[in-house]
């Protein structure tokens, strides 16, 4: 049986963070049911939430923390930054703001890009704002998300924290990302992966319900299973009790190499996104 455990985590790189290997995702969660959503996760054992500016939850997060029995140094709390403002220490601020909403006057675990939309030199803000954070102790890590392989390699030119910490795509079996995630993953960058569920789209997948009646358990649970086996770090979201519950019932079984072929041979790369394939 698996070596996997909801206790699993993962060392990020040229740091002493280390990162829970199951994540609970909150995109789209408000108002009450985002805090009763994070009190279940938390109850499940989930000790690694991910929220952004972008899903206006921040301090629903936070508020879910300080309610619940689980001290705030056992949850890893990561958020998210869209846009840059008008220049580094602007944008400085935004990240504060955001950390305080979380933790007020305390920090995020780890703090990302949520997108290379904003172009060159608005990553550059964006990242030298970030660096200024991690070096303030506001943010144990730092990291970008949606970002291909030429975007990060980008961040060399004037990166004092280089490689980022984390890389959050879009990652399922139609959507595997593998230039991506080969680059990352020799580079030691974690790599997450956000709608690892596909957001319940391919539920009557053929190929993913055999293997789920195979090993007794919910298309959903085949799913998240396939991402810690790949070694990505799945950010699963549910606002209903049960599934979140079910999304971490993963460890008492393990797909063999056969199960393993059958989700790889799905890929449809950038073709088979829902919200995005990075650009490399």
């Amino acid at each position: 049986m698996s070596s996997f455990t909801l206790q699993s985590i993962l060392p990020l790189p040229n740091s002493s963070v280390k990162i829970p290997a199951l994540g609970f995702g909150v995109y789209q969660s408000h108002g009450p049911t985002c805090k009763k959503s994070c009190a279940t996760a938390l109850a499940a054992g989930y000790r690694h939430i991910d929220s952004a500016q972008y899903y206006a939850n921040e301090g629903l997060v936070g508020e879910a923390i300080k309610e619940s029995d689980v001290p705030r140094k056992d949850v890893f709390l990561t958020t998210k930054i869209l846009s840059p403002a008008s220049n580094v220490d602007e944008t400085y601020k935004s990240l504060v703001e955001s950390v305080d909403k979380i933790d007020k006057g305390g920090y995020v675990d780890l703090f990302l890009i949520h997108s290379p939309s904003s172009g060159p030199e608005g990553r550059k803000t964006l990242w030298q704002a970030l660096e200024r954070l991690y070096k303030d102790g506001k943010t144990k890590a730092i990291g970008v998300s949606n970002f291909g392989v030429g975007q990060i390699e980008e961040l060399k030119q004037f990166a004092q924290v280089w490689p980022p910490h984390v890389n959050q795509i879009e990652l399922h079996p139609w959507n595997q990302q593998r230039e991506a995630v080969k680059y990352c993953q020799d580079n030691k960058i974690v790599v997450e992966a956000y709608c690892p569920l596909v957001r319940n789209q391919k539920a009557d997948d053929p190929t993913l319900n055999s293997i789920a009646k195979k090993h007794n358990k919910g298309t959903g649970q085949v799913l998240i299973r396939y991402c810690l086996q790949k070694g990505w770090v799945p950010l699963p979201k549910s606002d209903t009790p049960s599934r979140i519950e079910g999304n971490a019932d993963i460890y008492d079984f393990e797909l063999n190499k056969e199960d393993m072929k059958s989700l790889d041979d799905l890929d449809q790369g950038a073709d088979g996104a829902i919200v995005q394939a990075v650009t490399n």
